[in-house]
């Protein structure tokens, strides 16, 4: 069985030996549904090399531990932080430590431009290049509850150990293919600090809002911002507070007493009376407050008034030819929806720089400006020059 370190001191240790090599992998496991906020309970950790020590389970939960001497290793750069998927790992240490590993590599980004799909999988990662199999049995248990099982112990561990020789292969054939700088682009949102700090009064953003309705929106930002608030401040699941098909039900019909509230056909129990209902109620008349000139406009997509079809159809096969030949997934490139904004005259998208300009991008301007046509020659599309 791995080694679990339960100690502060038995951490600090392990961490000086990490800071002595070139990269660490990491994984965590956690609960989330319940709070708000990711309830951390165990890392994984793993240096290069094949010893037990080598890689060790970090008890976060264990009396008096202090997870510092992690954070610490998390911020020298002169240790590769080597994560798969990464997001959610990340956005628990930075709410935790507030600290954003670095420098970083993701595997699963690094495996999409390396030819092996869109969001491939760990465990198919682990079969392809470490030819090895994962025992899944563990995936969905408490990880709250101690003490920890043998079964949840080697599941566990697993998703670091093998991380070693993916990130190795991965690595290699990123330097061998001249493509790292493809995944720094990648990468450089990921860690940015700003996208794991959730803003109360942005939360309105993510909902998908059907009225053109300045005046609807403005309450529905109103409304968000408090369930935000509100879920934060008690740490428990936004959902919990207000859904938002009820959040949008009360975006437009304005209740503006506990009376009125009442008449939702969507709202919660819990939502009808007390401080969410007093807050429910305060949103909307801040929402009905806000002049006429300061409503907020619908988040809506780029006109595609002017669609061409045919030039369309011309992108997705020109994307098609060019991912097959770079060999990676299409919609790493540019999604089905960025082919339509380009056919519609928008030049501006993802496409337009960095990487995806060398792959794709370039080639598609042309097209656009009549520079070149596409011809098939055998089983391959060709472009040709006008």
């Amino acid at each position: 069985m791995p080694t679990t370190l339960t100690t502060t001191d038995e951490l600090a240790a392990f961490c000086n030996r990490a800071a002595e090599v070139p990269y660490v992998t990491v994984d965590t496991e956690f609960l989330r549904e319940r709070t708000y906020f990711a309830q951390l309970c165990l890392v994984q950790v793993a240096l290069p090399g094949e010893d037990e020590s080598d890689a060790v389970l970090i008890d976060p939960l264990a009396d008096g531990m202090s997870l510092e001497p992690l954070y610490e290793l998390f911020k020298n750069t002169n240790v590769v932080k080597v994560f798969h998927a990464a997001r959610q790992d990340l956005e628990i240490f930075h709410v935790e430590g507030n600290v954003v590993p670095t420098p970083l590599f993701d595997t699963q980004v690094a495996a999409m431009v390396c030819g092996f799909g869109d969001q491939v999988g760990y465990e198919t990662l682990v079969r392809k290049i470490a030819k090895a199999s994962l025992d899944k049995s563990s995936r969905f248990t408490d990880w709250s509850r101690r003490p920890l099982s043998d079964a949840q112990k080697t599941y566990a561990i697993a998703d670091v150990t093998h991380l070693r020789q993916i990130y190795e292969h991965l690595s290699a054939e990123l330097a061998k293919t001249g493509r790292t700088h493809w995944l720094e682009e990648e990468l450089a949102q990921l860690t940015d600090a700003g996208n794991y700090v959730v803003k109360p009064e942005e939360a309105w953003r993510r909902l998908k809002l059907r009225s053109n309705s300045g005046r609807m929106v403005a309450i529905a930002r109103e409304l968000a911002a408090f369930r935000e608030t509100y879920a934060q401040e008690r740490n428990i699941p936004r959902n919990r507070v207000l859904k938002d098909d009820a959040l949008m039900e009360i975006a437009g019909t304005k209740p503006k007493s506990l009376k009125d509230l009442g008449k939702s056909r969507l709202l919660l129990r819990d939502a009808r009376k007390g401080a969410i209902a007093e807050g429910l109620i305060e949103a909307v008349a801040r929402g009905l407050a806000v002049p006429n000139s300061d409503v907020p406009k619908p988040v809506q997509g780029k006109d595609r008034s002017n669609l061409n079809p045919a030039l369309a159809d011309l992108l997705r096969v020109l994307l098609k030819a060019k991912a097959e030949e770079a060999g990676v997934a299409p919609k790493l490139i540019a999604s089905s929806s960025d082919l339509d904004d380009i056919a519609s005259g928008h030049t501006d998208g993802v496409w337009s720089s960095g990487w995806r300009r060398e792959v794709f991008g370039a080639d598609a301007e042309r097209l656009l400006n009549g520079e070149v046509a596409l011809s098939a020659k055998g089983q391959k599309v060709k472009i040709v020059a006008v």
